[in-house]
């Protein structure tokens, strides 16, 4: 046999008895698989390695301790033999089929009525592999099936209705590699995506067929939808039966709403999951070479987005200052931090379009940022990042008399590989 001749299948065992002749290691997988399908399980076999053993002892499995006999068949709907004895395998395979009783033959798979695949389960997925009687063969398949599957390379949606659900998304700082597993997951199963301007939006190219996407990016004076307009889409959608993927950029509970979005799904009775992502507070500075803190330099930060929270913050150049969203208030958020005592030399970077082909990084000092920032027209989405560890960054001067601009092809060339 090839396979060609196999009609694949799965078995519904639950509540029904099964026979497992034999008692080595193989023996003691397929009883813990059958065991696993909520099957009743007899194992026959004179001596039994630990696996079985410890089931038997456990009161799971029922052991009987004697060779095979043709009576052990009887009101068995399915039989498993692996003594390692071909002649005894061969009798209970040959007597099962006598009796029409399907039999896993795992000394012959040749002569055996029927095979057992590598398998495995993703949630409510269960993956089979037969692979011409190679059970190797049929493992690493099955194994790279799996990763696909868990890591949303393969499609997930479901095509029947069910429970709809929210899952709020955090994709990062826009790079597709740096969207978490469970991510990519979720939005291989979307019927429906609500998509934020920034985060991955390269991965909105890759959803199945028929999946939806809502935009309801928001940009400074240009909202394509209110928070609450999006908090009504998310519960509406899962409503409808929907499984709902809210895609966001950086964390969703980073000054990302997320907490909002999450309350308003709960308060109506909407199952709604949150995934963790890579903040563009920490994300993007490092795209730049700058780790928010460092030994010697700094031993906290501090993310605010540009406005009043600057007066609570400590104002040392030893205490990072991430700023999000600050380029249009960049010149007040700079009187305002030199008026709190930071000296005009306070090293400063601004990271515009982080972990992108369009990245580029000024670095100055209070003194001089604004002016730079002006000449070179520095733009959204971009992280502004204050303190002593801009010095850490390979765009950095040897003095900061010198401000720098690194270029867009530059920067790309320098920015760590993800």
């Amino acid at each position: 046999m090839t396979g060609r001749d196999l009609f694949p299948t799965s078995l519904r065992l639950l509540g029904k008895p099964v026979l497992v002749v034999g008692g080595g290691r193989v023996a003691g997988r397929r009883a813990q698989a059958l065991l696993d399908a909520g099957a009743i399980v007899t194992v026959v076999a004179p001596e039994a390695a630990d696996d079985v053993a410890r089931l038997a002892e456990a009161g799971l499995v029922t052991w009987v301790r004697r060779g095979y006999e043709t009576r052990d068949l009887d009101g068995v709907w399915f039989a498993q033999t692996a003594t390692g004895v071909p002649s005894v395998d061969s009798r209970v395979a040959a007597e099962a089929e006598a009796q029409r009783i399907w039999c896993v033959n795992a000394g012959d798979h040749e002569a055996s009525a029927a095979w057992t695949p590598a398998s495995a389960r993703v949630d409510d997925v269960t993956v089979a592999v037969n692979a011409g009687g190679d059970p190797r063969r049929a493992k690493a398949l099955k194994d790279a099936i799996v990763l696909a599957l868990k890591t949303g390379r393969l499609p997930l949606r479901r095509h029947r209705a069910g429970a709809g659900r929210v899952a709020l998304v955090g994709g990062g700082p826009g790079e597709t590699g740096l969207i978490t597993v469970r991510g990519r997951q979720l939005l291989a199963e979307a019927d429906v995506v609500v998509a934020d301007r920034l985060g991955p939006r390269a991965l909105l190219d890759e959803l199945g067929e028929g999946v939806r996407v809502i935009e309801v990016g928001k940009a400074p004076g240009a909202h394509q939808a209110t928070q609450d307009e999006i908090n009504r889409i998310l519960v509406d959608e899962a409503r409808a039966g929907n499984v709902v993927v809210r895609l966001k950029g950086g964390d969703p509970y980073v000054l990302g709403r997320g907490g909002e979005e999450a309350e308003f799904c709960r308060e109506h009775g909407v199952d709604v999951e949150v995934v963790p992502g890579v903040t563009s507070a920490i994300s993007v500075p490092a795209a730049a070479g700058i780790p928010v803190t460092h030994r010697g330099l700094a031993t906290g930060f501090s993310v605010v987005t540009g406005h009043e929270e600057l007066s609570e913050l400590p104002a040392r150049a030893d205490h990072t200052i991430v700023l999000l969203m600050g380029v249009r208030r960049l010149a007040s958020s700079v009187r305002h931090l030199r008026a709190r005592g930071l000296p005009g030399g306070t090293p400063v970077a601004i990271v515009e379009s982080g972990w992108t082909e369009r990245q580029r990084v000024t670095i100055g000092t209070l003194e001089t940022i604004v002016d730079q920032a002006e000449r070179v027209g520095v733009a959204n989405p971009a992280v502004i990042v204050v303190g002593d560890v801009v010095r850490v960054s390979p765009y950095a001067p040897s003095s900061f008399r010198s401000p720098v601009t690194a270029s867009p092809r530059n920067a790309a060339a320098a920015r760590p590989t993800p």
